[in-house]
């Protein structure tokens, strides 16, 4: 057991027979005995006919949170890092034992985190960028329009298509649809689909004969698969012409009027991207070597912990999705273990930032008054369009507005801390080399 892993007994008495009470009182509301009304049997009768230990299980769900916060009341200096393990060691009518076991935050030893040496970059954008998003736009702003009648599928058209799977002669179950605009060369179906329909026609039948790839869900992985295919239209891109119809088209209205002035939006809008992903970049960085210039052993019960927040928030976006982890583990071949393995390097990196970002906020004395917490709190619900009742609400409390604050301006230190540093070593480089002072003897206290 390492050594911030501690168990605390917690026992209850006066508590305890409260927590009886509350027992009794939710379990008698459906507890019908002859000769009272139901919800209405007298303690001690209820006690006689089911036995005091019948409320055992009720009563320790009403004490437990009371005895944990007896803990945490007597031991002050606790920080627990996930939530405790809970033993009940005793249990009488008279009293109850709670064992906590808990896992107290590790031990972190702060290295270097500012004057790291890492370079902030700065965003340079170039001519053909310029020209590959401007034909970005003109794709996303392109008409489609159908082909003549005798024009072939070609790549980057969009067919309009019947279609039905079989495998084994039976129906692909969900492997068919009417009127689907598939376009060519998007890889949205298996290999050979779209290539099949290359060359054909509207109004043209095809049966494609394919095979599904060997990574595909684990019922159908490298089985023959027959389409029958119906074209009913082909249709075109047509891209826009860049001009001032297409200016108003992209929502500029005064603000552009020639290719030049839309070229000089582009890369404005280009660059905010490249900086706001730079800066991403910077800030990752030095995380990365500030975290590794500390000293903390994190126990395997908060990278779990973590990990099971992880799979948590997982799951709620394959629902989003229309999916669940079952469904996703049938798709993929993977199991739980395999997601909990995959998901440990991210877990256990996002606990690293959050402890040195706690431990820089601590020893640099980081706090808020209550006003400036109250006004953030009002600037956060005004953004949201919500009352700071329903922020706090949402939140929990006003702690949590509280801890973000903290966590958000140890991290513009360890910024502020970097760009200055890389700043003045861009300066100094460019400087003309000083003459060497001559060496001089130090004092114990002039080294530290």
């Amino acid at each position: 057991m390492k050594e911030n892993v501690l168990e605390i007994e917690i026992k209850l008495a006066s508590e305890w027979k409260e927590a009886l009470d509350k027992a009794y009182d939710k379990k008698k509301k459906d507890v019908k005995v002859d000769g009272f009304r139901k919800g209405s049997v007298p303690k001690d009768i209820y006690i006689k006919k089911f036995g005091i230990e019948s409320l055992y299980m009720d009563a320790v769900d009403f004490a437990m949170q009371i005895a944990y916060q007896q803990l945490l009341k007597d031991h002050k200096d606790l920080k627990p890092a996930i939530e405790p393990k809970v033993d009940v060691t005793g249990i009488s009518d008279s009293n109850v034992i709670f064992k906590f076991t808990i896992v107290n935050r590790p031990k972190i030893t702060l290295g270097a985190y500012t004057n790291l040496g890492i370079k902030k970059e700065k965003a340079k954008v170039s001519e053909e960028e310029i020209d590959t998003e401007i034909e970005n736009l003109r794709n996303q702003m392109a008409d489609l329009v159908v082909k003549g009648d005798n024009s072939d599928v070609e790549n980057g058209d969009t067919a309009v298509i019947d279609f039905e799977g079989y495998v084994d002669g039976e129906k692909l179950d969900g492997g068919s649809a009417e009127n689907y605009a598939l376009e060519i060369g998007a890889h949205s179906f298996i290999p050979g689909f779209e290539e099949g329909l290359i060359g054909h026609k509207a109004g043209e039948k095809v049966t494609l004969n394919l095979k599904f790839p060997e990574d595909y869900v684990e019922n159908l992985k490298g089985k023959d698969v027959k389409f029958d295919v119906t074209i009913h239209e082909v249709k075109t891109r047509v891209l826009p012409e860049v001009n001032e119809d297409f200016f108003k088209d992209l929502g500029y209205d005064d603000e552009v009027k020639t290719v030049a002035d839309l070229r000089k939006k582009v890369k404005e809008h280009l660059e905010e991207h490249k900086n706001h992903d730079l800066e991403d970049k910077f800030i990752d960085e030095c995380l990365e070597k500030a975290a590794s210039n500390m000293t903390v052993d994190i126990n395997d019960e908060i990278i779990d912990d973590e990990v099971h927040h992880m799979m948590h928030q997982y799951e709620e976006q394959l629902k989003m999705q229309g999916m669940d982890l079952e469904k996703y583990y049938q798709i993929t071949g993977q199991s739980h273990d395999d997601l909990h393995k995959l998901m440990t390097p991210e877990a256990t990196k996002r606990i690293k930032y959050r402890y040195l970002i706690e431990e820089i906020a601590e020893k640099e004395k980081i706090e808020f008054t209550d006003k400036e917490v109250e006004k953030q709190a009002k600037e956060m619900a005004d953004n949201y369009g919500i009352s700071v009742d329903e922020l706090i609400k949402a939140y929990g409390s006003l702690d949590i507005v509280r801890y973000d604050m903290t966590m958000h301006r140890a991290l513009e230190i360890i910024k502020e801390g970097n760009e200055g540093s890389s700043t003045k070593k861009e300066e100094d480089s460019k400087k003309p080399a000083a003459k060497k002072a001559p060496a001089k003897k130090t004092t114990k206290k002039e080294e530290k």
